[in-house]
């Protein structure tokens, strides 16, 4: 193995007779160096979008959140939520009333959803990191936050009192709409908007957050019913466990999902994402390693004359094989370690100086994983051992005679 890794090195880092050799030597040793930068740094790029995708998530939807298996709403009694809140794996928990309603400000108006929140909220999803302007929900109070969007949408700002919010939602029971008196199939509340929410394109325009009891009396929803149960989990506490507790508190069928569970569609969407660029990238690779190959073929046939010599001074064909073997695998490990370091000081920088920018305000997000250093490293260590095989592979026995 030495005498292998001896010869590689020589041949590896000494400069060949032949100009054709060398040029296609650091041609095939450039194309691993930024194959192994480009696959990082795109990693990398995807890490710091999903990060940044998911980050409502971690703001805007709890630990766990229990929704009813059929119907609208879950009964749901003093005595649950003090069993409830006695659970050791339970931390916070806050009662939710939720339903779509027409909301109308000075003749504009827009779809939405009302999400009637109680004075728990904060403890299981603080507002103040998703809070625009002005403050939140002053409870037993016709207040509501909404969403930038419909802000915008509106012409509607907060503790704006030249007109309220007017919330419209059908009454229980409803058939077909009067058209001619469309006003009497509806119940409507006025409300002041207290404050403005900020989290993503798609949320904005989504939510009308308002007290509890405001959006139960404009629902004529009984008050021992609720839409959801959103839960804060206590540190270190089991999801698998705090679901099983949980569950035993109703007598009814109820569906508990953790927040990967309530954007599942998200984390499929970001996760095959991930893969697909993952594997173009490595497409791109196996490109680039043909390089690798053609040159140490390349190599094979100039350096005829010494694998002859080698082989009359006693080195077996398996030996020279190694040698050459040795050299693709010594170029690709040491082309993509410095792939990888100059892929680490590119993330680096545009995490600490931010020189990209996908708006004029928002920074290309990336984020350094040590995951993504053992993906890369292992793609073109497996890729570069198989490419090094099998331009080794060509030193034959017609080479030796």
């Amino acid at each position: 193995m030495k005498f292998s890794l001896y010869i590689a090195k020589r041949y590896l880092f000494s400069s060949s007779s032949s100009n054709a050799i060398n040029i296609i030597t650091a041609i095939a040793a450039t194309g691993v160096v930024v194959g192994s930068l480009v696959l990082f740094i795109v990693l990398s790029g995807f890490s710091g979008l999903k990060e940044y995708s998911l980050e409502y998530t971690n703001i805007f939807d709890s630990d766990l959140k229990v929704y009813p298996s059929s119907g609208k709403t879950i009964p749901f009694s003093q005595a649950q939520n003090k069993a409830l809140l006695g659970l050791q794996e339970v931390a916070a928990a806050s009662q939710i009333i939720e339903e779509r309603v027409f909301i109308q400000f000075k003749g504009k108006n827009d779809m939405a959803f009302i999400k009637g929140v109680d004075d728990q909220y904060n403890l299981v999803n603080p507002t103040d990191s998703i809070l625009l302007s002005r403050e939140w929900l002053t409870p037993n109070k016709s207040e509501v936050v909404i969403g930038y969007d419909t802000s915008h949408k509106l012409g509607l700002g907060a503790r704006d009192y030249s007109g309220l919010l007017e919330v419209f939602v059908p009454k229980p029971g409803l058939g077909q709409i009067d058209p001619l008196n469309p006003s009497k199939d509806f119940t409507k509340q006025n409300a002041v908007v207290s404050g403005i929410y900020f989290v993503n394109q798609e949320l904005n325009s989504k939510y009308v957050f308002s007290d509890l009891n405001f959006a139960r009396s404009l629902l004529s929803m009984d008050s021992t019913k609720i839409s959801a149960l959103e839960i804060k989990l206590a540190p270190k506490a089991s999801a698998d466990k705090a679901k099983q507790k949980i569950t035993a508190l109703f007598k009814e069928d109820v569906l508990i999902k953790t927040r990967i569970q309530q954007n599942d569609a998200l984390y499929k969407m970001l996760n095959t994402e991930n893969i697909a660029v993952y594997l173009i990238c490595t497409l791109i690779m196996i490109i680039a390693l043909f390089n690798v190959i053609g040159a140490i073929i390349m190599m094979i046939l100039d350096k005829r004359k010494n694998i002859k010599t080698l082989y009359n001074m006693g080195a077996t064909l398996k030996e020279i094989r190694s040698i050459f073997f040795t050299q693709g695998a010594l170029m690709t490990l040491l082309g993509g370690t410095i792939g990888i370091i100059l892929g680490i000081i590119v993330v680096w920088l545009q995490a600490t100086f931010s020189f990209l920018y996908i708006t004029p305000s928002l920074a290309y997000p990336v984020k350094l994983l040590g995951l993504n250093v053992v993906i890369v490293f292992f793609t073109i260590s497996s890729l570069g051992l198989l490419a090094a095989k099998i331009a080794a592979s060509r030193v034959r026995e017609q080479l030796l005679g």
